[in-house]
């Protein structure tokens, strides 16, 4: 079967890899597949990313100190980006999907397969990733999550995700197209499960980063953690997601490791909201998109629109946009009603 599954992968020509995005996450994937042998296509907005990279071989916003495969081309033009692609790889930032592929649906084959790496909810439409790429493209999407700095897949440190899919044959050459001695791909048909962990544990992060800015210990911080792996898992099931999913890695793993990881950018901007700072410094200060500040508007209105009580995004939301102080919002989680730990 896996010699039947290299041969299919095989088959197109080497410039059938397309990633849209070029931050660090999208670089990061756009290297690990060009390392493999694919010529990839990498999608940029910025003049100077698209003409660093073809000429220096370096994404000298995201990633400067990493050189880059020689198998990657950079374009900022829609059809030289997509046209030839038989895999494309989303991984633009949650609320530019919409914009950036209404442009590039016209220069998508049919038969092109579109997986998603993004993480987060849109806002207006409350819609994860896939569901808007299937909105637009119409077509399914799979999707690719889990606990991944991009600068420890840059430096080869061992890294496991999950690939959700709902075509089994689709989800076994896709996890041969990934998997490296670094990277290891594991599938899950649960999509909606994966997608939810992903952009929920955003917001959790930015709650345990406003822990640790206050000092409050790793008490603390472990409580919070679970607490959240709860709240999102109830969210996910009032979404038609499996429970199961949340104890997997695009859930728990990822939540572990961007609520206790430094390098997380929605752990730092909580850190810093513990700290003092308002929020349009932090963001004015940051090139990099912290995704949980505007997932955690639309955790906060799917909590209201499926009934489901979420009380650390509740305060994440009531910190981040109505002024209420992080000591005043801890306060309030800890003094609410006693109730039963598996009943709530």
């Amino acid at each position: 079967m896996k010699a039947i599954l290299l041969y299919f992968v095989m088959l197109y020509p080497n410039s059938y890899i397309s990633v849209i995005g070029a931050g660090s996450w999208g670089t990061t994937i756009a290297a690990l597949l060009a390392e493999k042998g694919y010529d990839v296509t990498l999608w940029a907005f910025e003049k100077e990313i698209v003409d660093s990279i073809n000429t220096d071989f370096v994404n000298p916003v995201y990633l400067p100190d990493f050189k880059l495969s020689h198998n990657i081309r950079a374009t900022s033009d829609p059809a030289e980006a997509v046209s030839e692609a038989r895999y494309i790889i989303n991984v633009v930032p949650t609320q530019h999907i919409r914009p950036i592929f209404s442009t590039l649906k016209q220069h998508i084959r049919d038969e092109s397969v579109i997986i998603s790496a993004s993480k987060g909810i849109e806002i207006k439409t409350l819609l994860t990733p896939s569901m808007v790429l299937s909105e637009i493209l119409d077509k399914p999407v799979s999707v690719i999550s889990g606990p991944s700095f991009a600068g420890e897949v840059m430096a080869k440190k061992p890294t496991a995700v999950t690939l959700g899919t709902m075509d089994k044959k689709i989800g076994l050459l896709l996890q041969e197209i990934f998997n490296t001695d670094y990277f290891r791909v594991y599938t899950h048909d649960d999509i909606t499960g994966v997608e939810i962990g992903g952009a929920l544990k955003n917001v959790i992060a930015i709650a345990s980063g406003i822990c640790d800015g206050l000092q409050l210990g790793y008490d603390a911080r472990a409580a919070l953690i679970t607490r959240g792996l709860s709240e999102t898992a109830r969210l996910g099931i009032s979404m038609n997601a499996r429970e199961q999913t949340f104890a997997g890695l695009s859930g728990l793993g990822d939540l572990v490791l961007t609520c206790t990881g430094p390098l997380s950018r929605n752990y730092t901007v909580g850190v810093r909201l513990g700290q003092g700072m308002k929020l349009s410094d932090i963001t004015a200060q940051t090139k990099s998109i912290a995704e949980g500040v505007t997932t955690t508007l639309s955790a906060h209105e799917l909590a209201y629109r499926h009934g489901v009580e979420m009380p650390i995004t509740e305060q994440v939301y009531l910190a981040l946009y109505k002024d209420k102080s992080p000591a005043e919002a801890v306060r309030d989680l800890m003094t609410r009603s006693l109730k039963s730990e598996f009943n709530d």
